[in-house]
């Protein structure tokens, strides 16, 4: 079987954790309303599924760190295929929010074990593009799935798309079972040798450039909307196709992160983005009342967003021995923290009275420190071994 055939049902799981991430996100206002609460209080539902993907990284250690990989892939995307199926049929908030925190489990945890799985299933040299395969299903996710998504919950109902997330979950798992081959468990260290590697400075300070830089893009990002609208002047009617850009940004951004990273050093490819996503924020503060260049700049944000993940996975990976499967869940950790401050700082400007592109200076501050870290960290670790 070829290796990239085996890539395909990893490509597959992150389209749908994508989806069950992101699609909260424009169905809000419908879910809301269906349960009977005020749009802050839904928002809980995006809060629920980002603790499920910190707490389902660490039950991984805890409880599937010796079975092997293929069983682990499998037992995740069943959980998935099951929490989507849950979430179309559920009538109450509470247990919504249940729910959801359940449909976070496997995030982390997939995609951890799924960078592993990629690693093992690729050619040698090539680890950093076959981890962003894995990745390309959740910019896929962001380019079609999610504006479809939508479209079903605006106009037929947001019970219909869960459920039909969840009848994709069928598919992942039977890719799985048949495309995926044997893949041995990582050497077992124990409870407490999964957590050996966080002594050494090198993985923290990967962690924290993850927060930082992806902080610092949803610094701006999570207002998106308003800012196109409101500070570039664009019709509401054509921010849904513009988004379709912003995840055209996303494939792009994500492919040539991957390929470059096995050219050239991961860390330096991913010091660099973080920069050139700094200087982007920088100019759309300057510049975001013009359109065409609000427009262009995004692209290119959103291009920086995933042009980190693969390198930052691998290094992630190859920096937490004895605790690779922990080491790679924290990208995704990682990532939900610094969403979920990027948001509360982002917005900090706008009720201080700001204009919404008054959001992308704190995003370009703390983009230029994820840069400082990775730097260093090229400096201190990856060049000294090169």
């Amino acid at each position: 079987m070829r290796k990239s055939t085996c890539l395909l049902p990893l490509a597959l799981g992150t389209f749908g954790l994508g989806l069950t991430e992101y699609v909260m996100m424009g169905i809000l206002p419908d879910t809301a309303k269906a349960m009977q609460v005020t749009i802050p209080q839904a928002g809980n539902f995006i809060s629920f599924y980002a603790l499920g993907v910190v707490a389902g990284s660490i039950l991984l250690v805890l409880i599937a760190r010796t079975k092997p990989l293929k069983t682990i892939l499998l037992w995740l995307m069943s959980i998935f295929t099951a929490a989507n199926l849950l979430t179309a049929f559920v009538g109450n908030y509470h247990l919504f929010c249940v729910i959801r925190f359940i449909a976070g489990l496997p995030h982390g945890a997939f995609f951890g074990v799924g960078a592993i799985s990629a690693g093992r299933l690729c050619e040698s040299g090539k680890e950093n593009q076959a981890v962003a395969t894995m990745v390309a299903g959740m910019t896929v996710a962001n380019l079609f799935g999610i504006p479809f998504g939508t479209f079903i919950s605006h106009n037929l109902s947001w019970r219909l798309t869960f459920l039909l997330i969840g009848l994709f979950g069928f598919i992942i798992v039977y890719s799985i079972y048949k495309l995926i081959p044997y893949l041995k468990p990582l050497p077992d260290s124990g409870f407490r040798g999964q957590f050996k590697f966080l002594r050494s400075l090198g993985p923290w300070l990967l962690i924290l450039a993850v927060i930082m830089g992806n902080g610092g893009i949803f610094c701006w990002y999570s207002y998106i909307n308003p800012l196109l609208v409101k500070v570039s002047g664009i019709l509401p009617k054509f921010v849904s196709l513009i988004m379709i850009l912003a995840g055209a940004g996303m494939c792009a951004g994500n492919y040539l992160g991957g390929k470059l990273s096995d050219k050239f050093s991961p860390a330096i490819v991913a010091s660099l983005t973080q920069l050139t996503a700094c200087l982007s924020l920088i100019l759309i503060f300057l510049f975001s009342s013009n359109p065409l260049i609000s427009v262009l700049l995004m692209c290119l944000c959103t291009g920086c967003l995933f042009a980190v993940s693969a390198p930052q996975q691998v290094l992630l990976i190859e920096n937490a021995k004895g605790g690779e499967m922990l080491g790679a869940s924290f990208s995704q950790i990682s990532f939900n923290l610094g969403n979920a401050m990027g948001a509360y700082v982002g917005g900090l400007p706008i009720e201080h009275g700001f204009t919404y592109n008054y959001t992308a200076l704190p995003g370009a501050l703390f983009a230029f420190v994820g840069f400082l870290m990775l730097f260093y960290f090229y400096k201190k670790y990856e060049k000294k071994n090169a």
